[in-house]
């Protein structure tokens, strides 16, 4: 890396979920939905994607719009959002983004002559008899996309969503329940007819009895891998907030369940419980990829006290010698894999724990938490012109906020920037509810205000969590680690 990077990795004012990587030539691009800041619905922008030399993960740049919602011929008055998307390298040589419209049950597709430039329209995907799949209320809904071709030139097209019925009806009202679930098709070479399925892939919920994928049934999210000649299928499960994966000796079936991968709150983490959960919860979605060796899970989190402003973030993992994958920790380092230097500036907004003194909820779908004790990351720019400003609000009466990790090296002096009505005591400490090692006295300021006070940390790699006890609330803009007590005061 030429300069360090964190998560999530875009820019503060970006809000790309649903992101699935792929390295084409010497770069790594991102293919996501796009979300928009205190947005009103999932996806309501258009599709941009962004990019990485594949030697330096921390120089992503802006690709610019690739497709536009009202390219599509259903959606011309740009009433619907285009959901999950997911690219692949044809056989051709072309590129093609498959990805439906919300709440339509159909699967389109564009295709462009390069990775990020204007894709245009190409079709729907249909039976050989020309029939649109998912057109028929009696159809198979299609969503979330995952498209692959094997070694072999066969293209696959993984394709389902398996909610609770409640929201099946909310969804799509009027389709039975045989129309949603876990779904695969083999496609001819034009990418849009199906030659074979679909059929079904892996359990869902009510389906599950006696295959080892209880409580982490399917419920969106398709994505496929292959990794040392086994197929891995990674997707959100029931729970929703976490990336799980089957594997299989085929494309095809017969998958197995593996195990969670992540999850946004480190739930099942050395054994974590749901209502202990050290983030706030929601959906989620992505994909792996292999960088230089190295491989990673892509996922998004949760901002703005709902789920319609989601944000890009990634992990290395690692796959074990007999397979497995073992899940990870959300971090702050991210795609830097190792721990950021225990020296110099750093946002609020990269922390990868945010608690109440309530604990967590889980942001309901279509519905805003209410902020009461919650804090939660915002920002104060509406757009990219602003550049953002993101930073963590409503930090009141026995929140933590945590960052993962840094490697100390006789740091002395810890300084935080906030502003608020909050009056009382900040605490640092390197484990949750360790002891302290840094106390910050709180006084209300209507600006961005900066304390600092000794920092007292053994050399080596550490988190940091930061605790707050006292009356009213502050915004936490960032903070700072240095070695020099003369350049700070007391």
């Amino acid at each position: 890396m030429k300069k360090q990077v964190f998560n999530p990795f875009l820019p503060s004012y970006e809000y790309i979920p649903d992101s699935e990587p792929y390295v084409f030539g010497e770069r790594v691009y991102i293919y996501g939905s796009h979300d928009c800041f205190n947005g009103e619905a999932y996806c309501f922008n258009d599709y941009v994607c962004w990019s990485a030399p594949v030697d330096d993960l921390s120089d992503w740049h802006y690709e610019g719009v690739i497709y536009k919602k009202t390219q599509d011929p259903m959606n011309k008055d740009a009433k619907h959002c285009m959901y999950a998307p997911d690219v692949v390298q044809g056989l051709d040589g072309r590129y093609y983004l498959y990805y439906t419209l919300d709440r339509v049950g159909i699967m389109a597709v564009a295709v462009c002559d390069t990775p990020a430039g204007a894709y245009e329209f190409y079709g729907v995907v249909r039976r050989n008899n020309g029939e649109i799949i998912g057109k028929s209320l009696d159809d198979l809904y299609q969503f979330d996309p995952g498209i692959f071709i094997d070694d072999d030139k066969r293209i696959y097209l993984y394709s389902g969503f398996a909610p609770e019925l409640d929201f099946k009806v909310h969804t799509n009202k009027g389709r039975p329940n045989s129309a949603f679930g876990s779904f695969i098709m083999e496609l001819e070479p034009d990418m849009l007819t199906v030659k074979r399925g679909p059929e079904p892939l892996i359990p869902t919920p009510g389906h599950s009895k006696g295959t080892g994928f209880e409580g982490h049934e399917f419920f969106e999210a398709s994505s496929m891998r292959k990794i040392n000649g086994k197929y891995y299928f990674v997707y959100s499960s029931i729970n929703s907030h976490e990336l799980c994966y089957a594997v299989s000796n085929r494309p095809d079936g017969g998958f197995v369940f593996g195990g969670t991968i992540v999850s946004i709150g480190d739930v099942y983490f050395n054994g974590r419980k749901t209502e202990d959960a050290l983030n706030y919860l929601g959906n989620t979605h992505g994909g792996m990829i292999e960088v230089k060796g190295q491989w990673y899970i892509f996922y998004h989190r949760q901002t703005n006290l709902h789920q319609y402003s989601r944000q890009a973030c990634a992990e290395p993992i690692y796959i074990e010698t007999d397979g497995s994958i073992k899940q990870v920790e959300v971090t702050s380092n991210g795609l830097n894999v190792a721990p950021l230097v225990g020296k110099g500036v750093y946002e609020a907004r990269i922390a990868c724990n945010l608690v109440s003194s309530e604990g967590c909820t889980f942001y309901a779908f279509h519905h805003r938490q209410e902020k009461g004790v919650h804090p939660y990351f915002t920002q104060e720019g509406k757009d990219r012109e602003d550049n953002g400003n993101q930073y963590i609000a409503n930090f009141n009466n026995g929140c933590m906020a945590g960052f993962k990790y840094f490697q100390f090296d006789n740091a002395k002096i810890l300084s935080i920037t906030i502003r608020g009505d909050a009056k009382g005591k900040v605490t640092v400490s390197t484990s949750i509810g360790g002891d302290s090692v840094a106390t910050l006295d709180i006084n209300p300021s209507q600006d961005w205000t900066t304390i600092s006070a000794p920092f007292s940390v053994s050399n080596g790699k550490h988190a940091l969590y930061f605790s707050f006890s006292g009356k009213g609330s502050f915004d936490f803009m960032a903070f700072e680690l240095d070695d020099n007590y003369s350049q700070k005061g007391d």
